[in-house]
């Protein structure tokens, strides 16, 4: 049986009264407490998410204040018709257990109705959220390190990707991702201080990544590529853009051994890992041509 807020719960009773009010985050919401959020979690957020997760959905990112003072944050981003992914999920510690944050789950998973919904859950966090309906489909780890940063790289045969076709580009995303998002995929292309590349063999598109600024370091999503050789030739590609000295985050899905061999081939170690869940059947993209996750709030 799926768990659902106990009508008996504080929660339910603020709720009724007035005093936990949920609402969709506006930007200004998304860099004031959002993304504060995440950095104190230890999430470690782009520099630019607050601006560029949002067109993925602009009605998705949702937070609840009780007596106005914000103390849940959650994400449902409804990619299409069939597709939406849960994140962002945080309760302010001295609010737990009271139902504050079911509320707010239930919130954004009403808004995601006929869709199979994904999300990431740390490994301990599984059982909970086969509590609300979520299966199991693998996992995903995330791998840091010194990449090459800074090292001269003359025969780079990428190209800027914000050159590329965007139907070339969404295409391609598409075959790595479970739904079409166009209008986030230019936004998070574009975002300033970011690096995207991309790699073309024959004219044709054989893949692309973006490397982005974050609170720490650096992360590389999406990394996606056709095979090995272009991945890791994008992955030099981007690290080069790296100051040297950066820390370099990768997360790949683990099914993917070659994922996992270009981060170990590379001397980064495994620092964190979720569990990539779904309620409905798993959606079938190629996960072997996805050698870096876009980011494990928005999938």
């Amino acid at each position: 049986m799926i768990k659902t807020l106990d009508p008996a719960s504080p929660a339910a009773r603020d709720l009724a009264a007035g005093r936990y009010v949920i609402r969709t985050m506006s930007v200004l919401d998304m860099a004031r407490v959002a993304i504060p959020w995440m950095a104190d979690a230890g999430w470690n957020p782009g520099l630019h998410d607050a601006e560029t997760f949002p067109v993925a959905d602009p009605g998705g990112f949702l937070v609840g204040e009780l007596d106005g003072i914000p103390i849940a944050i959650v994400s449902g981003v409804r990619y299409g018709d069939d597709f939406a992914f849960l994140g962002c999920y945080i309760v302010a510690e001295a609010f737990r257990g009271h139902g504050h944050g079911l509320a707010i789950h239930e919130a954004a998973r009403r808004r995601l109705v006929g869709c199979v919904q994904g999300g990431d859950a740390v490994l301990e966090n599984i059982a909970t959220y086969e509590r609300i309906g979520r299966v199991l489909a693998y996992s995903n780890a995330r791998y840091e390190g010194a990449g090459p940063a800074g090292r001269p790289f003359p025969s780079d045969p990428t190209i800027d990707a914000r050159a590329v076709d965007p139907g070339q580009l969404a295409a391609f995303d598409r075959t790595c991702f479970p739904a079409s998002r166009t209008a986030f995929l230019r936004a998070w292309i574009d975002q300033p201080d970011a690096h995207a590349r991309a790699l073309l063999i024959g004219g044709q598109l054989a893949g692309f990544g973006v490397v982005r600024p974050c609170h720490r370091g650096w992360k590389i999503g999406p990394l996606f590529a056709a095979h090995a050789p272009t991945a890791r030739a994008l992955f030099a590609s981007l690290c080069a853009r790296v100051p040297a000295g950066e820390t370099v985050i990768l997360d790949v899905p683990e099914p993917n051994a070659a994922a996992v061999a270009l981060a170990t081939g590379h001397g980064m170690a495994q620092s964190f890992a979720t569990a990539r869940m779904y309620t409905g059947p798993a959606p079938q993209i190629s996960l072997d041509r996805v050698f870096g996750v876009t980011t494990f709030e928005l999938g």
